[in-house]
C-alpha cells in the first residue's frame, strides 16, 4: 500500500471513529434526558429501517457480561442491613450444623443420610431478601405468593423455620430421619410435610414447568372470576445445571405468549452442577440470557456485586468488560476456589492495565470483590425490578458461588455439591466467617444457634414476616369452602341400557358424564377440562362452543369452522384448557388445578383426557410429583389398551399404563368396560376428592370401541368401586365343569363371547366377573395380609375382597385383559387356596391391524380364553388334555406362530 493510500485509510478510520462517537453521544443524550424506554424505541426504529433497506443486521440475544440494572438505577433496600446480615448468618450456620450432625453419628448398618450444604450457601442472600421484603403469605386479603424453592436448599428453609420458632431442635436433629414421625424430609415433599412444603422441586426440571403453568392457572382463575389473583406472584428458584433438563426450558414461549408477568424465575448461577462446571468452556449466564430473551422474557442479569462498581466505573476503555466477557466459567469457578492473589494473577493479570487498576488493592480487597447474588443491595434491586415489570415474565440470572463461605473444604470445588461433613477447622472457619457467637470449646458439638426472642434481629425477622402476612413456606391442607358431589342419579343417561341397535364407547360416555357435571350449578364452574390437542379424537369438540377455550386475549380471528355448530371458540374467560401437542404442559396445568384447594383455597375439579400411552409413560415423573403434592382430580387415558387403539401401531398402543399408575400409592386406577361402571367410578371419585377432600387422584382408562351398554344393575355399585363384581352366569353354581372368567376393559366382551363358546362347544358353565380395578383389588389384599401378619391371634381378620367374592365359587380362574399379564397376575396371592389361576395378557410390542386380528395375535381373544379354561380344567383333572388339541383345531389356532410376548 502506498503512503497516500495509508494516509487515506487512516483518515477514513478517524472519520469513522468521530462519526461513531457522535452517534454514541446522541444516544447518551437521549438516555439522560428521555430515559431508556425512548432510547430503546429509537434503536428499534433504526434497526427496522436498516433491515427493510436490505442491510443484514443479525439478531443477537446477548448483552454485555455486566448487570442489567446500572448502579444509578438500583432501588435502594429499605431493610436494616446489619440485622438482615445476622439473620442470614444464623440461618447459614444452622443449615450447615443440621446436615453435618445428621451425618456425624451413623449407627451400624445405618448408611449415610446425605444432605446438601453448598446449594443453600450459594442462595441464602436471595432467599433471605425474599423472606424479608417480597414474599407475601396468604393473609385473607392477599392470596399469597407461591415460591418454588430449589430442592437442594431445603436445610436453609428448615433453619429459617427454626429461627422463627416453627421447628424445634428435635426436628433439626431428625433431619432425613422421618420414620419415627419427627423428622424433616430430605427435600420439599408436601406428602411428607403437608403443612410446610407446597411444591416438590427436587426432581429437577419439574419445578420450572409446573410453575409456569401454575402462574398461568392463577391468570385463568382471575379471568373466570373464581379468585382475585392480581396481587400474587409465582417465584421459581432453579439451579443453572437444572436448566439442562428439557422441561426447564420447554414452556418458556408459552409464558411469554400469555404475558405471565406474575412469574419470576431466579436462576442460581453458581456455575456448578453436581459433578463439575455447568459450562466450563463457556458462559451459562450468557447462554440462558439468549434462551430467555429469545423466548420473549424480561431478563435481569445480576452478575457483579457492589465492590466491582468503582472498577467498572473507571473502565473507560472497556478492557475490564472485555476480559469479563472472554473469561469462561471454568476460570471463574477456579478464582473462587482459591484466593485473592490467585485472582490478581490469573484474572487481572490478563492485561497490564487491569493489574494497574487493582494495584492499590490488597489481596484481601481483591478477594472481597463479590458476585451479584451475594450482594443484598443488588439482590433487592433485581427483585424489586422483577416485581414491577409488566407484560412479560422475568428471569433473574444471579451469579453466585457454590458452597459460599464453606472455606478450604468446599467453596467452588467440584465435590462441593456432595459435601455433608466438615472437620473442626472448617467449622471454625465457617463460624469466624459469619461471626456466629459460639465459643471454640463448643464447636465439636455443633450447637444450633437462636438468639433470645427479644434480640433485635429476632424482633426484626418476626416484624417483617408479620407485615408480609405470615410465615413461608406454609401449606393449606384443606380448602375452607365445601362442595357436594352430584348424586349418581344425575348420570341416568349412561346408567340405563342403550336402545336396541345403539352402541357407544366409554369415551362417549365420559363426555356425557362431563357435560352433566358442567351443568351442576355449584360444581360446574369449577370443572377444568384439559386436552392435549385431541378434542375431536375423544368427541369433545362440542365443548369449544359450549364453554370456550381459555385464551387471555380472546379470539382475534374468525375461525374457519364458524359456520359449524361446534366451531373453534377461544375466549378470555374460556373454561377449557387446550394445551396443544404438549402432554407435559397439560399435565402441569392439571397439577395446578388439582392442587388449587391448597394453593388458592379454591376447590377445582380437573379432567385431563389424553392418549393413555402418552400419559404415565411420557410424563410419569410429573404423575409422581402429583402424588407428592396430594393432587385431586381425574386423569382419563383415552383409546386405551394394546389392541383397542388398533391402527396406530407400536408406539401408541398402551398395554402397561395401569402397572405404572398402580405404583403411585394415592392414585386410584380403574379400567371399566361399560358406561354405567364409568359413571359409578367418577361419582365416587367426586365424592372422595371434592366432598370429602381426600388426597387421592384417579386414573381411568376409556376406549373408543362402540358396543351396546347393558346399564347398571342395582347393588353392583360396591363391587364396581371395590374392583370386581359378578356380571353374568350360566349353568349351575356347583357344575363339575365350571370356570370363573374375569375380564376388564374391552376384553371383557371377548370373555363374554368365550363364556358362550365354553357352554356351546364344550359343556363348560361359568361365572363372568367384570374387574374394574386389579390395582384396587391388590391393595385391598395387601392390607388384609398385613393385618394378618401383625395380628396373628385375631380369628376375625378381614379377608381380601377377591377371596370373599370367589370363595363360594368352583373351578379354575381365568383372567384376560388388554394389558400385560402382570396386571391380572396381581390378584394371584388372594385367590382362594387350592384354586388354579391362568392369566392372559398383551405382553410385547403393539402393532397395527384390525382389532380381532390383534386380539388373536396377542392371544387374549375368545378362543384363547376358551383354550386357557380347558387347559386349567385339564390340569385339575376334570377334562382330558385331548380336549385342548380339539379346541386348537376347531378354532384354527396357529401353534407355530412366533411368540407375540417376546421382542
Amino acid at each position: 500500500m502506498s503512503s497516500m493510500d495509508q494516509a487515506n485509510a487512516l483518515t477514513r478510520i478517524t472519520e469513522s471513529d468521530v462519526e461513531a462517537q457522535e452517534w454514541l453521544d446522541a444516544l447518551e443524550a437521549v438516555l439522560e434526558r428521555e430515559g431508556p424506554d425512548r432510547a430503546h424505541f429509537l434503536l428499534e426504529r433504526l434497526i427496522d429501517l436498516a433491515r427493510r433497506s436490505g442491510t443484514n443486521v443479525p439478531f443477537t440475544p446477548y448483552t454485555g457480561y455486566v448487570n442489567t440494572i446500572p448502579p444509578g438505577l438500583e432501588t435502594p433496600s429499605p431493610g436494616n442491613q446489619e440485622l438482615e446480615a445476622r439473620i442470614r448468618s444464623y440461618t447459614r450456620w444452622n443449615a450447615m450444623a443440621m446436615v453435618v450432625k445428621a451425618n456425624s453419628h451413623n449407627p451400624p448398618d445405618g448408611g449415610d443420610l446425605g444432605g446438601h450444604i453448598a446449594s443453600f450457601a450459594s442462595l441464602a442472600t436471595m432467599i433471605e431478601t425474599g423472606q424479608n421484603h417480597f414474599w407475601h403469605a396468604d393473609d385473607g386479603e392477599h392470596g399469597g405468593d407461591l415460591v418454588y424453592f430449589q430442592g437442594h436448599t431445603s436445610p436453609g428453609m428448615y433453619s429459617r423455620a427454626y429461627l422463627e420458632g416453627r421447628l424445634t431442635e428435635e426436628h433439626l436433629d431428625n433431619f432425613r430421619q422421618e420414620v419415627g414421625g419427627k423428622g424433616l424430609s430430605s427435600y420439599p415433599h408436601p406428602k411428607l410435610m403437608p403443612e410446610f412444603w407446597q411444591f416438590p422441586t427436587v426432581s429437577m426440571g419439574l419445578g420450572p414447568i409446573m410453575a409456569i403453568y401454575q402462574a398461568r392457572f392463577l391468570k385463568y382463575l382471575h379471568a373466570r372470576g373464581i379468585a382475585d389473583t392480581s396481587k400474587r406472584k409465582v417465584w421459581v428458584f432453579c439451579g443453572d445445571g437444572e436448566m439442562d433438563e428439557p422441561e426447564s426450558l420447554g414452556a418458556l414461549s408459552m409464558a411469554a405468549r400469555e404475558n405471565l408477568d406474575n412469574l419470576i424465575f431466579v436462576i442460581n448461577c453458581n456455575l456448578q452442577r453436581l459433578d463439575g462446571p455447568v459450562r466450563g468452556n463457556g458462559k451459562i449466564i450468557q447462554e440462558l440470557e439468549g434462551e430467555f430473551r429469545g423466548s420473549g422474557w424480561n431478563v435481569l442479569k445480576l452478575i457483579w456485586g457492589g465492590y466491582w462498581d468503582p472498577l467498572l466505573a473507571h473502565d473507560k476503555e472497556g478492557i475490564l468488560r472485555r476480559i469479563m466477557e472472554e473469561t469462561v466459567d471454568g476460570e471463574y469457578q477456579a478464582y473462587k476456589a482459591n484466593d485473592g492473589a490467585f485472582v490478581r494473577k490469573n484474572f487481572f493479570g490478563k492485561h497490564p492495565k487491569l493489574l494497574e487498576m487493582v494495584s492499590r488493592l490488597s489481596d484481601d480487597d481483591v478477594w472481597r470483590l463479590n458476585r451479584g447474588g451475594h450482594d443484598p443491595h443488588k439482590v433487592y434491586a433485581a427483585f424489586d425490578a422483577a416485581t414491577k415489570h409488566k407484560g412479560q415474565p422475568t428471569v433473574i440470572l444471579a451469579k453466585t458461588i457454590k458452597g459460599y463461605g464453606m472455606g478450604h473444604v468446599g467453596q467452588a470445588k467440584n465435590p462441593t455439591h456432595q459435601q455433608k461433613k466438615l472437620d473442626v477447622e472448617a467449622i471454625r472457619e465457617f463460624r469466624n466467617r459469619f461471626n456466629i457467637p459460639i465459643p471454640d470449646e463448643n464447636l465439636e458439638k455443633l450447637p444450633y444457634y437462636r438468639p433470645a426472642e427479644d434480640a433485635p434481629e429476632m424482633q426484626y425477622m418476626h416484624e417483617r414476616r408479620k407485615e408480609l402476612g405470615g410465615y413461608l413456606p406454609k401449606r393449606r391442607v384443606r380448602a375452607d369452602e365445601q362442595f357436594k358431589a352430584p348424586e349418581l342419579e344425575v348420570f341416568k343417561a349412561v346408567l340405563e341400557p342403550t336402545a336396541e341397535g345403539r352402541e357407544i364407547s366409554t369415551t362417549q360416555a365420559f363426555v356425557r358424564i362431563l357435560n352433566q357435571v358442567l351443568r351442576d350449578k355449584q360444581l360446574g364452574p369449577r370443572v377444568v377440562p384439559i386436552l392435549a390437542d385431541e378434542s375431536r379424537t375423544f368427541g369433545m369438540e362440542g365443548l369449544f362452543r359450549q364453554i370456550g377455550i381459555y385464551a387471555p386475549e380472546g379470539q382475534k380471528y374468525v375461525p374457519v369452522d364458524k359456520d359449524q355448530v361446534m366451531y373453534y371458540r377461544e375466549a378470555s374467560d374460556g373454561q377449557l384448557l387446550q394445551e396443544g401437542i404438549n402432554e407435559a404442559g397439560a399435565f402441569s396445568s392439571w397439577i395446578a388445578a388439582a392442587t388449587s384447594y391448597s394453593t388458592n383455597n379454591r376447590i377445582m375439579l380437573p379432567f385431563f383426557i389424553y392418549y393413555s400411552m402418552f400419559g404415565f409413560q411420557r410424563v410419569g415423573d410429573l404423575a409422581w410429583a402429583a402424588g407428592d403434592m396430594r393432587a385431586r382430580g381425574f386423569l382419563l387415558g383415552g383409546t386405551a389398551g394394546r389392541t383397542t387403539l388398533n391402527g396406530e401401531g407400536l408406539q401408541h398402543e398402551d398395554g402397561h399404563s395401569h402397572i405404572l399408575s398402580s405404583m403411585i400409592p394415592n392414585c386410584v386406577s380403574y379400567d371399566p368396560t361399560y358406561a354405567h361402571e364409568l359413571a359409578v367410578i367418577i361419582q365416587d371419585g367426586m365424592k372422595r376428592m371434592v366432598e370429602n377432600q381426600e388426597d387421592v387422584f384417579y386414573y381411568i382408562t376409556v376406549m373408543n370401541e362402540n358396543y351396546a351398554q347393558p346399564g347398571l344393575t342395582a347393588g353392583d355399585e360396591e363391587g364396581i368401586i371395590r374392583g370386581m363384581y359378578k356380571f353374568r352366569s350360566n349353568g349351575k353354581p356347583k357344575d363339575k365343569l365350571r370356570v370363573q372368567l374375569m375380564g376388564a376393559g374391552t376384553i371383557l366382551r371377548e370373555v363374554l363371547a368365550a363364556q358362550e363358546l365354553l357352554e356351546k362347544d364344550w359343556g363348560v358353565s361359568s361365572d363372568v366377573w367384570s374387574v374394574t380395578s386389579f390395582s384396587e383389588l391388590r391393595r385391598d389384599g395387601m392390607d388384609c395380609e398385613r393385618y394378618r401378619l401383625l395380628n396373628p391371634t385375631d380369628k376375625a381378620a378381614p379377608q381380601p375382597y377377591v377371596t370373599r367374592q370367589l370363595v363360594d365359587t368352583t373351578g379354575p380362574i381365568v383372567v384376560s385383559t388388554d394389558y400385560v399379564k402382570l396386571l391380572g397376575d396381581q390378584i394371584r396371592p388372594f385367590v382362594p387356596e387350592g384354586r388354579r389361576l391362568a392369566v392372559l395378557g398383551t405382553d410385547g410390542f403393539g402393532r397395527s391391524d384390525f382389532r380381532y386380528r390383534l386380539r388373536e395375535h396377542f392371544e387374549v381373544d375368545r378362543h384363547f380364553v376358551v383354550l386357557a379354561s380347558l387347559r386349567a380344567l385339564a390340569d385339575d383333572g376334570l377334562v382330558p388334555v385331548e380336549k385342548i388339541a380339539e379346541a386348537i383345531a376347531k378354532y384354527g389356532i396357529d401353534v407355530n406362530k412366533s411368540n407375540p410376548h417376546h421382542a
